[in-house]
């Protein structure tokens, strides 16, 4: 009869490895959510600037609208890191 030993059955580096991918630093969520508005920001005003003139103006307006709301988002996110 062999006596198993369960807490080995996972390699340890494994183990480790799939908690750092699994349950990141508070810094990397923070730089993914950064990431995530500056990317918004990037694709919308490009967006305005090569099809601007032809879209509706509604729709112009609903992209400001989201611009100016992802650039507030984005200075909560930079004025939270700054303290």
């Amino acid at each position: 009869m062999i006596d198993k030993d369960y807490n080995s059955y996972i390699p340890q580096s494994f183990a480790a490895t799939t908690l750092d991918v699994l349950n990141p630093n508070r810094s990397v969520i923070v730089d993914m959510i950064m990431v995530q508005l500056l990317s918004v920001i990037v694709c919308m005003s490009m967006i305005l600037v090569f099809k601007g003139g032809s879209m509706p103006s509604s729709t112009i307006s609903y992209f400001l609208v989201g611009l100016f709301a992802s650039l507030i988002m984005l200075t909560g996110v930079y004025s939270r890191i700054a303290r």
